[in-house]
């Protein structure tokens, strides 16, 4: 008997297997898939369930639609029955192709990707770039603004080969933007550099860049990295409107986006709604807004409600020239009118101004009594007040813009307003005249760019100048001021030959009324723009309309197609009936009072721009020549210094041609590093000059146009320079080149030149032995910062025990190069720096005389400070005598010497002693003959002579009468005391 457990438990069991048997599978239980390709083109299609084993019955697989199969655009393969069948409406298909162009959300498939920096103290990236990446905003991608590297990422296998192209904005070159593709193994395909690197674009203008795909697994790349060296900030690149083509077919169709409809069956694009209208996801038409009090812009997905008018829904213009030549400022409704005037707190229009006299037309221009200025006839000149003029005879007229009043837009002009995310904005002009100036307009919304923009079709130089080989062909000035209240931005940017625009300079918020120049160093076709922006923050409304640019004047010189103002002095044939203007040569002026060309003194260079005559052509500096065409003037390599009797002479041609140094690495806030490499030409003409080149943004074009807007050929030039280490790059990437020194000012030991002075505290010296030599700079063309232009000082130091090449550095406390922005300081040391050698910097050695030779050496006085010039003298053997002949002849004449002065003392002593005795004897005799009683005073007969020698005693005097006997000379008193002793008893004494 079985218990009622048991039965329970059977039932469970029951219940179990019949709850695990499979149900049969439905079409929601799976989808279709095809097979890879076999090598025949063949493929399976086979059934694919969502979620496995919950059902059973899967349908089997069946022989596939051919691989070369495809839909045409607006169908969607139907894989049940493998066949093409048209979208229904609000939807849409590219056939063979997948478009991306709603940015609301990350779409499937896409990922963003932060790279860690190289350097940064957190290697995993945390901390420093978590939050950087690729945002949506709506309708486009924003990248990021910091330094990270941060990598946009999508998949794609394609059945063919096909393509892939989207729309971008990229109007920085601060941020580096390439796109590159792998394949599956991860190894990059081979891709041109015009490819990869994407050219910069006009700001707020969406370009537009394509690729091909090979067939297979694709894994493209949108990569951006910000070099971030300063305050300023940088410019996002934009993203939009992918398209990749090649899929072979889709087995969907899209959905149109929000503000977009397709209405009929098999639409290949969805349209936008039309202004004042919107649509819901997947619409097949558009709902209109009630207008009376909402409205909606083209493609908008909801209607707003209209505001109340304000003083940022109007503007003002002023208007053109009446008959009466007056014009008044009037007030407009910044189109399309959205707000109401008949609610409360609401405004209405202004009333318009005064009527006033319309100014005078610009020089070039005359008005012909009427409302409108007439660009003079060809030949002629005015200055804007006076009918137009011919020039007279030895001048001709001078061509360019001169725009200093504001009635009306030129002719040469255009205007117009960007929207970042909606390109063009609607009905809105970027600019309006304002009578002396012209202002920047309302825009759509904050972060418009407002475009201001004059074309140059070329130059053409003075036809005196016309065969001179130049650096500048024209130039361009203008006079501005800003006002803002936010991070507004000011760009000037120039296209040379429709190639890409470059960024020349740009300002940040307010700035007071200034003047800029650019000098134009090609003849080209360019265009030159100016871009507003208050904001580059996303934005959608009119917050800072009070924000605005003004320019007050633009003047162009040596347009092709420009007008004149003035005349110019040239020179005139030396035919008798010659009188037409005729080209000077290279290196001429033009003397106004002959109106003859003449050359230019020696060591002088010529102002292309400066009035003709004499004062044209200004002298070259101290130890520097100018070139034959009198361009430039350069230092030949050779320096001579004279102080006092000292006359050094330098010979720098061994630093070579072009000295080059990378200082740092410095890094970045994030711990970016980076390089700044310099380029320096000490010393040699136009041939030898330094060259930088930017290897990201200046992209190979054709040979005409080979040398790009990022190409700076000069004395001294700077690029920053990113090692490929720190970003993941293939190569290391140079940007920013920029014109440190075009101008050479000459080569002094003096610390002061032309306003610029070089400092020596910045390089201590260990030895004065030699003078630093000093090669002054400077850059014509000013800058942001820097209005008179950069100056840059090279000291020259002589270093006996550095290499002939030498070595470069900048000062310890400015690892830049420069402390202030605008002044560079380097110093180069170099053995090839030190004066060449002279007789007076060796010095003779005699060696020591041997065998009758001694030898002669010479020696370079220590320490050496010299190089090349005189070379030292070889050894040289000279004869000589020895010592020992010395010695013996000096003995032998000593001892000759001394037997002669004996004999001579001996002999003039006995000669002093008989003269004493017979001058004794004189005067003994004549005492006695004085004396009374004495018979005779002569010596008597038969005395013995030599009896009376013998009894003459001497009685030497003593030192007081020594004295006495010569105090006593002047009297005549001269005597001495002598006795005389004789054999008998009697002695004469004579006293």
């Amino acid at each position: 008997m079985r218990t009622p457990a048991l039965l329970l438990l059977l039932c469970a069991l029951r219940l179990i297997g019949v709850a695990g048997k499979p149900r049969p599978c439905t079409e929601e239980d799976y989808y279709y898939e095809y097979t890879e390709c076999d090598s025949s083109g063949s493929r399976w299609r086979a059934a694919i369930p969502h979620n496995p084993g919950t059902c059973v019955g899967l349908p089997e697989p069946v022989r596939g639609a051919k691989c070369t199969f495809s839909c045409k655009a607006g169908e969607f393969l139907e894989m049940s029955a493998q066949e093409c069948t048209r979208c229904a409406a609000g939807s849409y298909s590219l056939g063979s192709g997948i478009r991306f162009d709603q940015w609301d959300s990350m779409p499937a498939g896409f990922s963003s990707l932060a790279t860690a920096l190289e350097n940064s103290p957190h290697r995993d990236g945390s901390g420093t770039c978590n939050s950087s990446s690729w945002v949506p905003q709506g309708s486009y991608l924003e990248s990021n603004r910091d330094e990270c590297t941060v990598s946009l990422i999508y998949a794609v296998r394609l059945k063919k080969t096909g393509s892939v192209s989207f729309e971008y904005q990229y109007p920085d070159n601060n941020l580096l933007f390439e796109f590159f593709i792998q394949n599956d193994q991860c190894q990059e395909m081979d891709q041109a550099v015009d490819t990869k690197w994407l050219k910069l674009s006009n700001p707020g203008e969406w370009a537009t860049h394509t690729v091909n795909l090979k067939s297979g697994a694709n894994i493209m790349y949108w990569r951006t990295s910000a070099v971030v060296m300063g305050a300023k900030a940088v410019k996002p690149a934009l993203l939009k409107n992918i398209l990749i083509e090649g899929v072979a077919y889709t087995s969907e169709c899209f959905p149109c986006k929000p503000g977009t409809f397709s209405r009929v069956p098999g639409s290949a694009s969805c349209e936008p709604c039309p202004r004042d209208t919107y649509s819901a996801h997947g619409a097949s038409s558009c709902t209109s807004c009630n207008t009376s009090s909402q409205y909606a812009d083209e493609g908008s997905a909801v209607c707003q409600n209209r505001p109340p008018c304000s003083k940022k829904d109007y503007f003002s213009i002023h208007t053109a020239c009446d008959n009466q030549g007056k014009t008044q400022i009037i007030y407009k409704w910044i189109e399309p009118k959205v707000c109401l005037e008949n609610v409360t707190g609401a405004i209405t229009l202004p009333p318009g101004g005064q009527r006033k006299p319309c100014p005078p037309c610009n020089p070039g221009f005359y008005n012909n009594e009427t409302a409108i200025c007439s660009p003079c006839p060809p030949g002629t000149f005015s200055d804007g007040m006076k009918a137009c003029q011919r020039c007279p005879a030895g001048t001709e007229p001078t061509l360019g813009y001169e725009y200093k009043w504001w009635n009306v837009l030129p002719a040469n002009m255009k205007t117009s307003c960007f929207n970042v995310g909606n390109a063009k904005c609607d009905n809105m002009n970027g600019w309006e005249v304002a009578r002396d100036h012209i202002q920047s307009g309302a825009g759509s919304s904050d972060n418009d760019y407002l475009i201001l923009s004059i074309h140059v079709p070329g130059f053409k130089l003075p036809t005196s100048m016309s065969s001179h080989s130049t650096t500048e062909f024209g130039r361009i000035t203008f006079e501005f001021e800003t006002s803002c209240s936010t991070d507004c931005e000011f760009y000037f940017m120039m296209d040379v030959n429709r190639r890409s625009t470059t960024v020349v300079e740009s300002w940040e918020r307010s700035k007071t009324r200034q003047t800029y120049t650019h000098v134009m160093t090609k003849n080209a076709s360019v265009s030159y723009t100016w871009a507003f922006q208050r904001t580059n923050q996303p934005s959608d409304g009119r917050r800072y309309v009070n924000d605005v640019a003004r320019i007050y004047s633009i003047t162009v010189s040596n347009a092709v197609d420009g007008v004149s103002s003035e005349c110019r002095a040239c020179a005139v044939s030396t035919q008798p009936s010659g009188s037409a203007c005729v080209p000077c040569p290279a290196g001429h002026y033009i003397d106004p009072r002959s109106s003859q060309c003449t050359e230019c003194p020696p060591n002088t260079y010529l102002v292309s721009q400066a009035k003709p005559g004499p004062q044209a052509c200004r002298p070259c500096g101290p130890s520097s020549q100018s070139s034959k065409d009198h361009r430039l003037c350069y230092s030949d390599c050779h320096f001579t210094h004279t102080d006092g009797n000292l006359t050094l002479t330098f010979d720098f041609s061994s630093l070579g041609s072009v000295g080059t140094l990378m200082n740092g690495p410095s890094f970045t806030s994030k711990g970016t590093k980076y390089f700044h490499q310099f380029n320096i030409s000490l010393c040699g003409g136009q041939d030898q000059l330094a060259l930088c080149k930017d290897n990201v943004t200046d992209l190979p074009t054709s040979d005409s146009q080979s040398e790009g807007a990022n190409t700076v050929k000069t004395f001294i030039c700077q690029s920053t320079v990113i090692p490929a280490s720190g970003r993941g790059f293939n190569t290391a990437l140079t940007s920013q080149s920029i014109n440190l020194a075009d101008t050479f000012l000459g080569a002094t030991v003096e610390n002061t030149h032309e306003s610029i002075r070089a400092r020596p505290e910045l390089y201590p010296r260990i030895s004065k032995n030699v003078p630093d030599v000093n090669f002054f700079f400077r850059s014509l063309e000013p800058t942001s910062s820097c209005e008179s232009g950069r100056s840059t000082v090279v000291t020259v130091r002589c270093s006996p025990d550095r290499s002939t090449k030498g070595e470069l550095s900048v000062p310890s406390i400015c690892p830049a190069g420069t402390c202030d922005g605008c002044t560079f300081h380097f110093l180069w040391e170099s053995s090839g720096a030190c004066p060449t050698c002279t007789e007076r910097d060796y010095h003779r050695i005699e060696g020591a005389c041997k065998g009758g030779h001694q030898d002669l050496l010479y020696v370079w006085t220590e320490p050496k400070v010299c190089m090349a010039g005189a070379s030292l003298p070889g050894k040289k053997t000279v004869p000589c005598e020895g010592m020992e002949f010395w010695v013996r002849l000096g003995s032998g004449l000593g001892a000759f010497t001394a037997v002669l002065l004996v004999t001579l003392t001996c002999y003039f002593w006995k000669k002093n002693k008989r003269l004493e005795y017979k001058y004794s004897r004189l005067m003994s005799a004549n005492k006695e003959c004085e004396m009374p009683g004495a018979d005779s005073c002569a010596v008597m007969e038969g005395e013995n002579e030599g009896d009376m020698e013998d009894e003459i005693v001497y009685s030497k005097p003593s030192l007081l009468g020594k004295l006495k006997a010569i105090a006593s000379k002047g009297n005549g008193e001269s005597y001495e005391n002598m006795q005389l002793n004789s054999s008998g008893s009697k002695a004469l004494v004579w006293s």
